[in-house]
């Protein structure tokens, strides 16, 4: 099956929630006319992520469903199109960094970023506090770690093991993420047979200077598509995305074939889960 996938690099302003949803919306129409099938877009990128403090964050965020969230899904049920977009959630007296995808039906899920780092708003917010999961997004299962998340092997390992066809990298990478873009992203799809995208933003915020080359990467570690470093832009790459559910690699039949999904030896890993 061909399927096209869209990932919009692009700057935010900082806690301009309206200009930024407004923004959304242009990027999400424009890669609806160039056929994508589904729109990624970056963390945060409704609020920004260099806000000081954690009142800030909590005055910024929206509940899910929300305000934006429903432009995002009115949006997508006109179109007839799938994305996901990054914000803060607000949540009682909680606030999280998450992630919303929504389709043709409306709002699919929310993820709340589980690994937080020491930067940006991810100082003061709650971790996330529901595990993994993967998504059907139209017949190709979506999974989601933001940004820190896949910096732990296992985050894009175990929603390979759910049966992501693609996973996605939502994320703000800064100028010392670069090996994040060049070396990590194609190794998580490499390590696990799927297609994979990271999809940074850029500009200035918070003495932080985002680095884009956002990616799209498919099974065997190649970029498909590879946004440049400092400019606005709208990367696609069509490709069959159940290609990643056939994990064994036959280079020479009998002779030479690997398989890192079912060849695992999880007895060996207790100390995984300690």
């Amino acid at each position: 099956m061909d399927w096209t996938l869209a990932a919009v690099q692009m700057d935010c302003r900082l806690m301009e929630t309206e200009k930024n949803l407004a923004a959304v919306v242009d990027r999400l129409r424009i890669a609806a006319s160039r056929g994508a099938d589904f729109v990624a877009f970056p963390e945060c990128i409704l609020t920004g992520y260099c806000l000081p403090d954690r009142e800030t964050a909590m005055r910024v965020a929206q509940s899910v469903p929300g305000p934006a969230t429903d432009v995002l899904a009115a949006e997508c049920r006109t179109l007839k199109i799938f994305a996901g977009v990054g914000h803060l959630e607000r949540d009682g007296d909680r606030v999280f960094n998450v992630y919303t995808l929504f389709g043709p039906q409306g709002l699919v899920a929310n993820y709340r970023k589980i690994h937080l780092p020491h930067v940006g708003v991810d100082c003061f917010i709650d971790r996330g506090d529901k595990p993994f999961e993967v998504h059907d997004c139209g017949g190709v299962k979506i999974g989601v770690g933001i940004c820190f998340d896949n910096s732990f092997p296992e985050s894009v390992r175990i929603m390979a093991l759910m049966g992501a066809d693609v996973v996605l990298q939502p994320t703000n990478w800064a100028t010392q993420a670069m090996k994040n873009a060049t070396l990590v992203a194609p190794v998580r799809a490499f390590e696990n047979h799927i297609f994979y995208a990271a999809i940074d933003r850029i500009g200035d915020e918070g003495g932080h200077h985002f680095i884009g080359r956002s990616s799209i990467i498919n099974c065997v570690g190649d970029f498909l598509a590879f946004a440049d470093h400092d400019r606005e832009e709208i990367i696609t790459s069509t490709f069959d995305p159940t290609v990643a559910r056939q994990k064994r690699t036959v280079n020479i039949p009998g002779v030479y074939e690997i398989d890192r999904i079912n060849w695992r030896r999880p007895e060996m890993y207790g100390r995984l889960t300690t």
